[in-house]
């Protein structure tokens, strides 16, 4: 796949209260785009990141929930707005770097405006309470033996991605039922209507409630939010599937508006305050200078594509 530098630049210097002091931007609201519905990590990281990026650039940020297509609406959104710096989105892998291996996106991907990475977080293994299976070891031997149905916010999301990996790497067939975002995929977990869910953060107030059992996490090492949950790796060696969020802007917005952007946005993000809430939430502040994440993106898209390839997945519409 031809990948266009278009738009990507990489951070510099300037600082917003230089650019209000030109008469330049910020002069009016951003809408920043969450592409998913309300109460997921998604929408979460947006409404945790308006409040303080609201006072850091004078001038309000209004989050707005675009949900559907695994995220392709919200940001196809953006991509169509005027590249002025006033209409932004949150990304991820399901919408930037394993989305073009699925299927035909309607902007290009890698050609926009990339700011930085927000966070990342590892998923959770969500499985309904009355699984037979209470270890990890128990689940990959009740995965093996009938076919588990998982849920994902969306066909083509990571969540997706990361249940097809688990799949190649256990050697199971769990199959995927995709959904319209976190919260119907809770609800059918919390249901039992499916058998397990890879969940964002916001998996962790059902987990608490007792609406579901936190079976394993993703990432390397066990995660410190659940320290009884085993990483995925103790029982499938070399598994890791973390999950992540990103800010971009259309394509062709201006260098200096990407620079101003994402110097404020690190600012922002390495504020102790704002660090804390994001961590309290399980979303760690991973930013990133323009030029690393754009290497990150590229990196991130080659690891998808080959779990797309060996699966053979492709989405339609």
């Amino acid at each position: 796949m031809r990948m266009s530098r278009r738009g990507l630049v990489a951070g510099g210097l300037a600082t917003p209260l230089a650019a209000r002091a030109q008469g330049a931007w910020p002069q009016r609201p951003l809408r920043l785009i969450a592409p998913f519905p309300p109460g997921g990590g998604v929408d979460l990281t947006a409404r945790l990141l308006a409040e303080p990026l609201s006072r850091e650039l004078g001038q309000t940020v209004v989050v707005e929930n675009r949900g559907g297509a695994g995220g392709v609406i919200g940001v196809e959104a953006m991509s169509r707005a005027a590249p002025d710096g006033y209409t932004l989105s949150l990304t991820g892998a399901g919408t930037i770097t394993a989305g073009p291996h699925l299927r035909a996106l309607p902007y290009e991907a890698l050609g926009l405006a990339h700011i930085t990475r927000l966070v990342r977080m590892p998923f959770i293994v969500a499985v309904r309470t009355d699984l037979p299976a209470r270890t990890l070891a128990e689940f990959l031997d009740l995965a093996k033996r009938q076919e588990l149905r998982y849920a994902s916010g969306g066909a083509g999301t990571s969540q997706h991605l990361t249940g097809e990996l688990f799949n190649q790497m256990a050697g199971l067939r769990m199959l995927h039922i995709p959904y319209r975002g976190t919260g119907p995929a809770l609800n059918d977990l919390a249901a039992k209507v499916v058998d397990l869910y890879f969940g964002d953060p916001a998996t962790l107030a059902l987990i608490n409630s007792g609406g579901a059992r936190a079976m394993a996490v993703t990432s390397p090492q066990r995660w410190p939010l659940l320290p009884d949950a085993p990483a995925v790796a103790e029982g499938v060696p070399g598994y890791e599937s973390e999950n992540w969020y990103g800010l971009a802007a259309p394509a062709g917005t201006p260098p200096d508006i990407q620079r101003a952007l994402h110097t404020t946005v690190l600012k922002v993000m390495r504020d102790p305050a704002t660090a804390r809430r994001f961590d309290e939430a399980g979303l760690h502040p991973a930013v990133m200078q323009q030029a690393d994440y754009i290497a990150f993106l590229r990196a991130d898209s080659t690891r998808w594509d080959g779990v797309v390839r060996r699966g053979n997945i492709r989405i339609d519409g």
